[in-house]
């Protein structure tokens, strides 16, 4: 019986979109000992990993785009109308950590196939309940637990669709993980476009020197709210049908197979899942191993997160605008949108070669240096709860804290994804030179470590929240 890394790492043709009146056949086994070309992708393969990599995360984008929303319906509930969006980001990434160790180290081996569809069909379910919250009125407290089960629902479904798309695009390279995390960064500028457009519209016909007066009933949140949660569970559906045009490729049949759950009735098709086994075996008993050497790596792109989520959005929201004339729903739904393009922007710059950084110290380093944007943020003009006395803040500019906010979301994105190209790269990664067995692993680990820093990230906002209104956050 050929070994998993036989079966997983044959070589491909140079270019494997490009199918022969053979390509339905499986290739051979002969292994070759010299690690294999990543295989090149065409463009209609890229597009299809960049759509699948935005089913990961935009149910987390809409929830946190709907910050407004949820806090409008909260309005004069005390201290859970102040700390919400840290029980929120806190609540989902927990979850995530959880369920994503689960799936990463103790899950029974399943088809990454079958487990994607179910998981993206999941999600459009949960958020199409959520369009619901935005027709009744329940209490704060009901409101609020009902929120934050929707989210805690998405976030275990997000773990082990997170699970199944990463290790089956570490395994066709570098050229796929790429687009699949530009995915992600851009259906979050979708969703903020939307959350502005509709800010904007809910806004149209106030006269300009009545806006700063205004003061909103919901309404406009609860639209704004509708039309992002409508538009991702229709995207969400549509994420479904092209996963299953893609799994229906020879090219996914030849690449992904190994890691598919066959019929154990067959004698020929339970060779995969023994050998899947085989492998989950190996894998528990070096995980330590694994960890070791790329944790560089691992704790570059979890400080990363930890830095984003101690402020974003839980500092950044309560940030107001100096301009009278704009109203803070509207300036609110544009720093979304601001840090969002910036981190699809960083994300982009990683599909050029010349503008990528493989070295493990300097991504460290580049991670480390993002904690300067706390300070930053932090001198801008943020709500401060605890005290009557207007002080002008030291960043005394709009459009500078916006330029902030953007390179913000640029070295969010850039640095995030350069880890997790650089970490299962056996071009690029040193530690993981001769160990291709290891790649779909090594890259699940690290994806592991980017959810880790959310989580210590969104409980470090708490403390944020304390700092800023003198008060403990969780009793007012």
């Amino acid at each position: 019986m050929p070994t998993l890394s036989e079966a997983l790492y044959q070589p491909i043709p140079s270019d494997p979109t490009q199918e022969d009146a053979s390509s339905s056949e499986l290739p051979g086994l002969d292994y070759d000992t010299t690690p294999p070309e990543p295989p090149v992708l065409g463009a209609w393969y890229k597009w299809t990993f960049f759509i699948i990599g935005s089913a990961l995360l935009l149910p987390w984008n809409v929830i946190i785009t709907a910050v407004p929303f949820f806090l409008s319906r909260l309005e004069g509930s005390g201290h859970l109308h102040l700390t919400f969006s840290s029980y929120l980001t806190t609540l989902t990434t927990v979850v995530n950590f959880m369920f994503l160790a689960h799936a990463t180290f103790y899950a029974k081996p399943t088809s990454p196939a079958r487990q994607t569809r179910k998981m993206i069909l999941a999600l459009s379910a949960l958020t199409f309940m959520l369009i619901f919250l935005t027709f009744i009125r329940l209490s704060p407290g009901t409101f609020a637990f009902l929120v934050l089960l929707n989210a805690g629902a998405q976030a275990m479904c997000c773990a082990y669709l997170q699970m199944s798309v990463i290790a089956v695009g570490s395994l066709f390279g570098p050229d796929a993980l790429q687009p699949i995390s530009s995915g992600q960064a851009a259906v979050a500028v979708a969703v903020s476009g939307v959350q502005v457009f509709s800010a904007a519209a809910s806004l149209w016909g106030i006269p300009r020197e009545a806006i700063a007066t205004y003061v909103s009933d919901g309404t406009a949140e609860a639209k704004s709210a509708f039309i992002f949660f409508a538009f991702s569970t229709v995207f969400l559906v549509v994420c479904a049908a092209v996963h299953r045009w893609l799994v229906a490729t020879p090219v996914y049949q030849r690449i992904a197979r190994p890691l598919e759950q066959f019929d154990s009735t067959n004698p020929e098709e339970s060779s995969g899942l023994v050998a899947h086994e085989t492998k989950k075996m190996r894998v528990t008993s070096r995980i330590g191993a694994i960890v070791k050497a790329n944790m560089i790596y691992e704790i570059a792109v979890s400080y990363v997160f930890i830095v984003t989520l101690s402020v974003f959005p839980p500092i950044t929201a309560s940030i107001l605008p100096l301009n009278p004339a704009i109203h803070p729903l509207l300036f609110s739904s544009i720093h979304f949108l601001v840090f969002n393009i910036g981190d699809f922007l960083g994300r982009y710059i990683c599909s050029f070669p010349r503008l990528r950084i493989w070295c493990a110290h300097r991504l460290l380093i580049l991670s480390l240096f993002r904690t300067l944007f706390i300070p930053l943020f932090l001198m801008c003009n943020v709500q401060k709860p605890s005290s009557s006395i207007n002080t002008s803040p030291l960043i005394n500019s709009d459009s500078l804290y916006m330029l902030i906010l953007l390179a913000f979301g640029i070295s969010n994105g850039y640095v995030s994804l350069m880890c997790l190209m650089s970490a299962p790269s056996i071009e690029h990664n040193p530690r993981l030179k001769g160990r291709t067995e290891d790649i779909d692993t090594v890259a699940t680990v690290t994806n592991f470590s980017l959810v880790g820093g959310l989580f210590v990230g969104s409980a470090a906002s708490f403390g944020m929240k304390a700092a800023i209104c003198g008060c403990n956050p969780f009793t007012g």
